[in-house]
């Protein structure tokens, strides 16, 4: 077993996400390792051919991501939505992967999807702030309240439209205090 991967199970668990083993090894032994680190489930004596499409059974029910690092994860790795490769794992695994941990540190399978999630979730605040400046902003700069006596100058919209960029910048900023 790799280094901290009680670790990292226990914290996609933390998540909400459940975890399945697919292995070529036997059954007692992945059935003695799934049980050690509290895997969900177990797929044991799997050929590489037939874990591509396990994972296409598996991402019919939902989202799907591997991890691999050998020549036999790359199908897998390729059909999963979200194939992760360890750093030092073969080029096969690593060119077949959409991520490649560096450090080869199983944590940040959990800290990558964490800032991912965060990363979606400031999008959508970005999007909504942005949205808003734009629907009241410009109908007000366009003078449509200049009937009930408000008039929003050019100058003052340009100044509330830098603000809004300032603002979402700063927001997507406050990902750097994230931590894993």
């Amino acid at each position: 077993m790799r280094e901290n991967a009680r670790r990292a199970i226990d914290k996609l668990h933390e998540m909400g996400i459940e975890t399945v083993m697919i292995t070529g090894d036997a059954e007692v032994v992945a059935k003695t390792v799934a049980a050690d680190l509290k895997i969900d489930r177990y797929y044991a004596r799997v050929l590489p051919q037939d874990k591509a499409a396990l994972i296409r059974r598996l991402k019919g029910d939902k989202p799907t991501a591997f991890v691999g690092d050998g020549i036999n994860d790359a199908p897998a790795l390729s059909e999963s939505d979200l194939g992760i490769a360890i750093g030092a794992g073969t080029n096969v695994a690593i060119e077949s992967a959409d991520l490649v941990l560096v450090k080869s540190n199983l944590l940040d399978v959990a800290y990558a999807l964490k800032l991912a999630t965060a990363t979606y979730n400031k999008m959508l605040q970005n999007l909504f702030w942005a949205t808003g400046y734009n629907v009241i902003g410009i109908p007000l700069a366009a003078g449509i309240a200049y009937p009930l006596g408000f008039v929003l100058s050019p100058a003052v919209g340009a100044l509330f439209m830098t603000i809004s960029t300032v603002v979402v910048s700063i927001n997507a900023m406050l990902l750097r205090r994230m931590k894993s």
